[in-house]
């Protein structure tokens, strides 16, 4: 039996940064993570890290030096474009943007390499998790070992198991999914398709589908394809097969721009199905003593931008408030989620109106008047 003052479930970003900000207050933690080590899969595209949140959360962890050293200069740039390729939108990355664009598998890195050498406990997947009495709990994972804590965080996204000692909900699906592909070395052997992505982020759009993708270092076209169907529908689709996935895909996306249905039939990876889930928007919790969590795990949100960042603000805020209260963990957890609450609330239904922006029955205008502000002004 192990023990440890603060146990983390998971080494996403926002657990990652709750240690972080922990060891800079010279406070303890332990971080088991399900998988393997650091490298056993990649870890995603691009992140806009915003000054309100993701940015703060780095300040925190006072990683604000490293993370200028892993902006992806130009990776602000947008544009939307409608089936037929036409640019409706074309914002530049002028420097002004607030929102620098970094890899999140350089920002995961800079923040394992932060972290003592023992802080990560990889290959450790969580089975099973049980009170003990008063603030206590026990771990058991998949291997056999186990372990008990004081102060247990669950970071560990979507389908938490930490989650369950708080609440009962579970994700639903939203009826809409993404099919994420990979270009490689576009600008040479698919340039129709990088000249539309552009130099940043794509919104091609059109009611229930889009082409969403991002431009990323070394002339990479990172693209999800956006369609809202029935999980019975993609669970049609045979994803072992790469060929007739793309194919089927595609099909969907008759009449569209050749250059943009590249982006679906010339992927060079293995399609990879990403089912949009969300929890409820006002998911709360009563306090249970020894116990929270933070990121996916506690809202669960539409993909908008904002994921990434609250989990990391999560996690250094939650760490500030332990550091305030080291003697009164309850107290630190209070307040930690007094603030969590509403501030997750707002921030799933902004994801959810987003989504629905980018496909609904006036797509792709939609996301037009919301980037010059016509959509600010309507709402007033």
């Amino acid at each position: 039996m192990t023990m440890s003052p603060v146990t983390i479930i998971g080494a996403g970003l926002g657990g990652l940064t709750l240690a972080r900000v922990l060891h800079v207050h010279g406070i303890a933690a332990t971080i088991y993570e399900a998988e393997p080590s650091a490298e056993a899969r990649t870890q995603g595209g691009q992140l806009d890290i915003h000054a309100d949140s993701g940015q703060l959360a780095l300040a925190a962890a006072g990683l604000t030096d490293a993370f200028r050293a892993i902006i992806h200069q130009g990776g602000q740039a947008s544009r939307v474009l409608d089936k037929h390729g036409a640019v409706l939108l074309d914002e530049p990355d002028d420097g002004t943007g607030g929102r620098p664009e970094v890899l999140r598998g350089d920002l995961r890195r800079i923040l394992i390499d932060s972290l003592p050498a023992q802080t990560i406990q990889w290959g450790k997947k969580l089975t099973t998790v049980a009170s003990l009495g008063a603030s206590r709990h026990e771990l058991t994972f998949a291997d056999g070992s186990s372990a008990s804590t004081d102060l247990l965080v669950g970071a560990d996204g979507a389908w938490s198991k930490v989650r369950a000692l708080l609440s009962d909900a579970m994700p639903d699906y939203t009826g809409t999914s993404f099919v994420e592909t990979y270009l490689h070395d576009a600008d040479e052997r698919h340039p129709a398709a990088a000249e539309a992505m552009g130099g940043g982020a794509l919104f091609a759009l059109a009611p229930g589908q889009g082409i969403f993708g991002h431009r990323e270092a070394g002339a990479v076209l990172h693209t999800y394809v956006a369609l809202t169907r029935s999980a019975e529908w993609f669970a049609g689709i045979d994803f072992t097969d790469a060929a007739a996935t793309k194919a089927r895909v595609a099909a969907e996306f008759d009449g569209w721009a050749p250059a943009l249905t590249a982006l679906i039939t010339d992927g060079e990876t293995p399609p990879v199905l990403r089912t949009i889930n969300t929890l409820p928007t006002d998911h709360r919790w009563e306090r249970v003593p020894g116990v929270t969590l933070l990121g996916d795990a506690a809202h669960l949100a539409p993909p908008a931008g904002e994921g990434a960042n609250l989990a990391m603000f999560d996690g250094a805020e939650l760490g500030k408030a332990i550091a305030a209260y080291p003697d009164d963990i309850e107290a630190a957890l209070a307040v930690y989620e007094q603030a969590l609450f509403p501030r997750s609330q707002m921030a799933a239904a902004d994801a959810h109106q987003m989504l629905q922006l980018l496909l609904d029955d006036n797509a792709p205008f939609g996301l037009v008047d919301f980037f010059t502000g016509v959509f600010e002004e309507k709402r007033a």
